[in-house]
């Protein structure tokens, strides 16, 4: 299989997980960049957060036509986590590609543990004062810059739990988190761009858009919780997949 062939088969698939969850995108993307088409660590961390964040807007003009976007609180939220993302980013270049690998393949481990799980849980959430929603935004914006993911796999849990949205208007509103905190993290890699292989970016990141709106389609027919597991069980293996190729 081709190059490209394999870049637009894993640009539609993390489209169909940005569009149709709200997030986990880049948790597929990442690893796809690296072991489908051969990125550096450093280079396919950069080139998720653009594929993130194009794709992103898209998701967020079809949920908010849907009317699944709170638009203030999503706002608030993402402000929390732009400084944290911009600074998380510049430092990550100073991180030893093997640990950013580890580190990833751990935090996917704990997303689908979080989301086998976390639909089990009965008791109605209880909404946070905006000290505890500004950390937690703030420990997204972390994560984004640091790892190269949008947070949107965490954001919607958190959406949930912490400021007690509907799970629907959750997923909308952490396409708008992904959105900022993708662009806050990409910022300070601008310089690094002209590393990246455009010609395997750009169709990676066509495919990614339009997957993003069959996505939501696709989370308007099915169950949530069927379409959560199954990218939960997806998530598992790309862990184990990189956990064993960081110890080997």
């Amino acid at each position: 299989m081709t190059t490209l062939v394999l870049a637009l088969v894993a640009g539609a698939v993390v489209g169909l997980a940005l569009g149709g969850l709200g997030g986990g995108g880049s948790m597929l993307a990442v690893p796809a960049l690296i072991y489908l088409l051969g990125f550096a660590p450093a280079q396919a961390t950069t080139a998720a957060l653009l594929i993130v964040a194009v794709t992103s807007v898209t998701g967020l003009v079809t949920h908010a036509w849907a009317g699944r976007v709170r638009w203030r609180t999503g706002a608030l939220f993402a402000v929390a986590g732009l400084p944290a993302a911009a600074a998380a980013g510049a430092l990550s270049s100073a991180i030893p590609g093997a640990l950013l690998t580890a580190a990833f393949a751990l935090l996917a481990a704990v997303a689908a543990w979080r989301m086998l799980a976390g639909r089990r849980r009965t008791a109605q959430p209880r909404a946070a004062g905006p000290g505890r929603s500004a950390a937690t935004g703030a420990g997204l914006g972390a994560v984004t810059g640091l790892l190269g993911v949008g947070g949107g796999f965490l954001a919607v849990p958190a959406l949930v739990s912490v400021l007690a949205l509907p799970m629907a208007e959750a997923v909308g509103t952490s396409l708008l988190v992904i959105t900022a905190n993708s662009a806050a993290a990409l910022a300070p890699r601008l310089g690094s761009a002209g590393s990246i292989d455009w010609a395997v970016v750009g169709p990676f990141t066509a495919t990614a858009v339009l997957g993003a709106w069959d996505g939501k389609r696709l989370a308007d027919k099915l169950s949530g919780a069927a379409l959560q597991r199954l990218f939960a069980v997806a998530l598992l293996a790309v862990a184990a997949l990189m956990l064993l190729d960081t110890l080997t």
